[in-house]
């Protein structure tokens, strides 16, 4: 079984480009200390990485 991520939206999306905006969208992250756990896969990590400022990751 693949491994997990816990992904927690720590600082707000305002102010951010639209394309950041969207990725969060994408990620599930739609509200400031929301948590979703996501399959650990290179198109979520790269995902994770455009908006690791915004982000706290837990494996």
């Amino acid at each position: 079984m693949a491994a997990e991520l816990k992904v927690t939206l720590v600082r707000s999306h305002i102010g951010q480009p639209e394309s950041m905006k969207g990725t969060l969208l994408g990620l599930g992250l739609k509200k400031r200390e929301k948590s979703v756990v996501l399959q650990d896969t290179p198109e979520i990590r790269g995902m994770i990485r455009k908006v690791a400022h915004l982000v706290k990751v837990e494996e």
